[in-house]
């Protein structure tokens, strides 16, 4: 047998030896999934005498896609660049760079991004004249996707639609946002999935050739694909059934994303002679932590059964950290940072800060700055949603792809030509009335009727953009670049502003020449149309520097496939995490489910430390909220957690009891502002003068109100009583606290847990 499965465990031995068939890998976090796979595919080559050109392997991001291409060459060497190893919306541009114009577009379409999207829906909104202040434009992009995600068109939309007012409105909008979307030879990143299954149901010669051409197929993380990814494996797999899937249910947290977890669920029922092997063999993390990680995830029902174990011992308690306030949370966790990287203990990149809502960050931030802890959020505003790259990178898909509408307006003005919006709207007037490209009608604008004077104004534009376009395949895309920058005096009038900011634009601006070098020194056969499409699919999280030594930020969604040896979990309460949504959620069971899926995987992100904190008391939108522990945290053993869970018996007096100690705590603040400072050089509590907690009035001794203050208003419950809001559902009033205008009432929800708010707002009904 060959030495290619030498190192492998029994199970992985398995699965790599198993070649022909539908093949299920049930991969545990930290189960070398991604050896597994490139070990099969070195086995599919050397062993089996299959030829690279005939396998696919799919994963999920850009990163991994490197990675395992890397792996593989390494491992078969002459041949490997032969093999498809790319994500689902890379393969599927690639098939429709080819095919595409089967379907009725150009095959040098424009991918479009989530802002372009905003902006067509915006226009659209505008033309069937709805009113976005009832119908939001985010709604309708997000019904759109999700219905692309389902595979359902525009016309089955509308015929679904039927005698429903607001989705047949949905309906109207889907049909004009598809239709301006073909006229402007573009496509949104859930097309690119759909056109593919669109353009091999249609043709089936251009199926034939990709299915002969992909005998074998394997599919990374498909837990996380949604309906219309599976449907386009299926049909590819559909003549030789060589398809080997990998994936754990057991982290499949993107349903909102639409990722649907019953095609892993649901697998052997779609292909019945299916073989399932399971990886339970944890390499990342200590026996504690995976113990830990499966007694929570045993309380899910929709999940198949795995225990994930390891041979690297049992490793230290998880530490659960109780703190009175959010504030709290953020300076425990900087200070013991701090003092593990002192100790030597850890470096600042072995740490990482997980949490369920962006929200969150903000503390961690503010505490970092002051404690000097060097930080970066994962997840954050993506490079290339930058103004100065949209506009640059405007101009490039211009010169490639002239019939973007969207595009061609967000640069015809940038930087400022005197081109005024009246102009604009009489020649997209004109474009419309005459059937034509709003770029086509730029280049007549002397025939546009009315347009006068700013016909001349135009002209340098369009000369600019055809003088570069007879460039693009003579020059490099670095070199385009630059004569953009040069000839629209982009960065001079950046540099001319002088400020910190626009120097910061300047580096961006830097970094996307970078960039354009990059790919031309690395791609196959370097073309304008392959760097914007390197652009338009690149990740998130594809950004993360694993060599820098900083605390990674990030929320619980962006961590999902990193490790890091001190992991913090913060927020974990009920009403956060799991949210109050999916607690008081009409389908509660299946939304808590998802999110304990989120809690396993922020879990086995750790390798050696687990840190866990709860607040208990957090201001969330403005309300304060006395939570519960989190449910996931009390599934944890008690045995497996240094630290006690506090739990009090009655909400009032924990109220009364954390507003005495942060009055003392404010009081303590303002003295060493004044007299002293901490090893940061700030006041010992560690918060910024901006943010400083909020200082609560104990709660009235008063157990009923049958009267009114001095607002008039009188109130029909008192403290004990069942109450019931049109939000939170039913509760008990814990307190009820009589302000100058208004009475401040405290209710323990039976889901959304415990609340503070004003009795004129909250509208309280008392129920029997």
């Amino acid at each position: 047998m060959s030495n290619l499965t030498d190192q492998l465990n029994e199970q992985q031995k398995e699965a790599v030896l198993k070649t022909e068939g539908p093949l299920l890998i049930l991969a545990g976090a930290g189960s070398g999934k991604t050896r597994v796979l490139t070990h099969r595919t070195a086995y599919l080559i050397k062993e089996c005498g299959v030829n690279p050109y005939q396998i696919l392997a799919i994963t999920f991001t850009n990163k991994a896609a490197g990675e395992m291409r890397e792996r593989i060459h390494k491992m078969v060497g002459m041949g490997a660049e032969s093999i498809w190893v790319s994500t689902f919306h890379s393969m599927c541009v690639r098939i429709l760079r080819r095919y595409i114009d089967r379907l009725g577009y150009s095959t040098n379409f424009t991918i479009y991004d989530a802002d372009d999207q905003k902006s067509l829906m915006k226009e659209i909104c505008k033309k069937l004249e709805i009113d976005t202040k009832i119908y939001k434009e985010k709604m309708f992009l997000s019904v759109i996707s999700s219905a692309k995600d389902e595979l359902i068109d525009p016309i089955t939309f509308a015929m679904q639609a039927a005698g429903d007012f607001t989705k047949r409105k949905q309906a109207d909008v889907y049909q004009e946002y598809q239709r301006q979307l073909q006229q402007n030879n573009a496509l949104d990143f859930d097309d690119l999935i759909v056109k593919t299954v669109e353009l091999f149901k249609l043709d089936k010669e251009v199926l034939a050739s990709y299915q002969e051409r992909f005998r074998y197929i394997m599919v990374d993380e498909y837990q996380d694909t949604n309906t219309a990814q599976f449907e386009l494996i299926r049909i590819l797999a559909s003549k030789y059934k060589n398809l080997c899937v990998v994936g754990d249910d057991d982290q499949s947290i993107y349903k909102f994303r639409g990722a649907n977890i019953y095609n892993i669920l649901n697998f052997e029922k779609h292909f019945p002679d299916a073989t399932v092997i399971k990886l339970e063999q944890n390499y990342r993390s200590t026996q504690t932590i995976l113990d830990a990680a499966n007694n929570v995830i045993c309380n899910n029902v929709g999940r198949k059964d795995k225990q994930l174990w390891t041979d690297n011992g049992q490793g230290e308690k998880i530490v659960f950290e109780q703190v009175d306030s959010a504030y709290e949370e953020a300076d425990y966790i900087t200070r013991d940072i701090a003092g593990k990287v002192r100790r030597g203990e850890y470096t600042y990149k072995d740490c990482a800060v997980l949490y369920r809502t962006n929200a969150q960050s903000r503390m961690f931030e503010e505490r970092f700055i002051t404690a000097n802890i060097p930080y970066k959020i994962v997840g954050g505003v993506n490079f290339y949603s930058r103004k100065e790259i949209k506009d640059l990178l405007g101009y490039l898909k211009t010169i490639d792809n002239g019939k973007d509408d969207l595009t061609v307006r967000r640069i015809i003005n940038t930087p400022k030509r005197g081109i005024g919006a009246a102009s604009i709207n009489k020649i997209l007037g004109y474009a419309d009335d005459n059937g034509i490209e709003f770029y086509t009608a730029l280049c007549i604008a002397s025939e546009v009727p009315g347009l006068g004077k700013a016909a001349e104004k135009i002209k340098p534009f369009v000369q600019l953009i055809e003088g570069l376009r007879e460039k693009k395949d003579v020059i490099s895309v670095a070199e385009l670049l630059e004569e953009i920058i040069d000839v629209t005096g982009y960065v001079r009038e950046l540099d001319a502003e002088d400020t910190d900011e626009a120097q910061a634009r300047i580096e961006n601006i830097d970094e996307l020449i970078t960039k354009a070098v990059s790919y031309q020194e690395t791609a196959e056969n370097p073309t304008l149309s392959g760097f914007l499409e390197e652009v338009a699919l690149v990740a998130d999280i594809d950004s993360l520097d694993e060599e820098t030594d900083y605390v990674v930020l990030m929320t619980l969604h962006s961590a999902k496939g990193l490790e890091f040896e001190n992991v913090y979990l913060a927020g974990m309460e009920d009403g956060l995490f799991p949210s109050y949504m999916s607690i008081t959620s009409d389908n509660s069971t299946a939304e808590i489910e998802e999110e304990r899926r989120l809690a396993y995987v922020g879990i086995t992100r750790a390798k050696k430390n687990l840190t866990i904190t709860s607040a208990k008391m957090r201001m969330i939108r403005g309300e304060t909220q006395y939570n519960k522990v989190s449910r996931f945290v009390k599934e944890i053993p008690k045995e497996l957690l240094s630290g006690e869970i506090f739990e009090p018996k009655s909400y009032e007096d924990e109220e009364q009891k954390l507003s005495t100690f942060l009055k003392a705590k404010q009081a303590f603040r303002t003295m060493s502002t004044q007299y002293g400072s901490n090893e940061y050089g700030e006041a010992p509590s560690g918060f910024s003068k901006k943010e400083r907690p909020p200082v609560y009035t104990p709660v009235s001794n008063q157990r009923s109100f049958a009267g009114s203050n001095t607002t008039g208003h009188a109130l029909s419950y008192q403290v004990g009583d069942r109450v019931r809001h049109i939000k939170f559902g039913d509760g008990e009033v814990m307190a009820i606290v009589e302000g100058g205008r208004d009475y401040e009432v405290t209710v323990d929800f039976d889901k959304a847990g415990t609340k503070k708010m004003f009795a004129s707002f909250a509208k309280l009904k008392k129920i029997d």
